[in-house]
């Protein structure tokens, strides 16, 4: 997907999680449309983590995609940093368009075929990153969008949300990020925000490849023709983001391989990625199931 007329020149992101994986191939696909992209994270160095990838080489692709990046370090559990993130986006571009709900921490023991009760419980930071500082940063998004009666927030989950996979903070975390996006969306009615839930299947991190080598039974149950480039979700997040009908979308939990048949969108090297609805199941939530209306 190129640059489609003026594309998202002017309009102003947040991407949270994006030093790798799914949020760097979202700052990225934005940025190829033009798009002004904060870009949050943890690591700020090389050699902070085991997988590579930092804060200023997003920033550096960004602008090289014909965007403009902003790096801000982000630790998703200080609420404090959080508020700081939007308050500096605030003072310095006075408007944002996008939010891209996608950082969530992925412990090693999620991976690990433990029963539950075998895992520490600090695995419950999957909860604490994936869904409490999602509405923290949604909340915070809403207070700059709904003012400017537009915006997008879109948040990242996946099969997950009906199909077991890797353990039960996961689950519960996507499960619930579908309903947060459904319950949101109804209460952003006729503010011109829309907010959606967006399932990506496989894609190919640098996590997800060193899954592959390491996780027991993961190598012979994921191919190539289904998994997707980190890139993906971030060009179906920008065709949202440019349809001017995007609002009758909003509160809906929607399959990113489907979004992207319906905008014409592949995946960065052409292929069409496929939807797994038939083998690992259906979202729960459509858009505008019921009405909700300010008093």
């Amino acid at each position: 997907m190129g640059r489609i007329s003026d594309g998202l020149v002017g309009k102003v992101a947040v991407v949270t999680g994006a030093t790798r994986g799914i949020g760097k191939g979202i700052a990225c696909a934005l940025a190829e449309q033009g798009a002004t992209v904060y870009v949050t994270g943890r690591t700020t160095g090389a050699g902070q983590n085991p997988l590579p990838g930092t804060l200023a080489e997003t920033v550096a692709e960004v602008d090289a995609r014909g965007g403009k990046g902003v790096a801000v370090a982000l630790d998703l559990k200080d609420d404090a940093q959080i508020a700081a993130l939007f308050a500096q986006v605030r003072r310095d571009e006075g408007r944002l368009d996008i939010l891209a709900n996608n950082a969530m921490a992925i412990p090693e023991a999620m991976t690990r075929r433990d029963g539950f009760w075998e895992k520490p419980l600090d695995a419950w930071e999957i909860w604490d990153t994936g869904m409490r500082a999602a509405y923290i940063a949604a909340w915070h998004a809403a207070r700059i969008m709904v003012p400017q009666g537009s915006g997008l927030i879109a948040a990242l989950s996946g099969y997950v949300g009906v199909t077991y996979t890797y353990d039960v903070v996961f689950g519960t975390t996507k499960t619930a990020t579908d309903r947060m996006m459904r319950d949101m969306g109804h209460e952003l009615r006729d503010t011109g925000v829309s907010a959606v839930s967006l399932w990506q299947g496989f894609t190919y991190t640098e996590r997800a490849r060193e899954n592959l080598k390491t996780v027991p039974g993961m190598a012979g149950q994921l191919n190539s023709a289904v998994g997707s480039s980190p890139e993906f979700p971030g060009r179906v997040i920008a065709a949202l983001a440019m349809d001017p009908q995007v609002q009758a979308r909003s509160g809906g939990t929607f399959i990113n391989a489907e979004l992207a048949a319906e905008y014409g969108v592949t995946d960065k090297d052409g292929r069409t990625i496929p939807s797994l609805r038939e083998t690992r199941g259906a979202p729960l939530w459509s858009a505008g199931e019921t009405t909700w209306s300010r008093p």
